[in-house]
């Protein structure tokens, strides 16, 4: 992959970890952002999730983004973006 998935997060959000966790597993590599120390961060998550702070909030390199996915979904929309599904 040439561009790691953007996953904006918060330390205290247990989904977030075990995302992390799943994702580090099948080899996935992420760039982490904290929306609690990044405001300009906190103002996108919200942009895409109807004005809420819900993390994690997985950004694709081509910019689509979903809220809280399973690491199958991820691996599944990869997958779609490489053009093997």
């Amino acid at each position: 992959m040439a561009q790691p998935l953007t996953m904006y997060t918060t330390t205290w959000c247990a989904f977030c970890r075990r995302l992390k966790s799943q994702l580090a597993t099948e080899g996935i590599e992420i760039t982490e952002i904290n929306i609690e120390e990044d405001p300009a961060a906190a103002q996108y998550v919200m942009s895409v999730n109807g004005g809420n702070q819900t993390v994690p909030t997985v950004v694709f390199p081509d910019g689509s983004a979903l809220t809280n996915p399973s690491a199958k979904t991820v691996v599944q929309r990869l997958g779609e973006l490489a053009g093997t599904r």
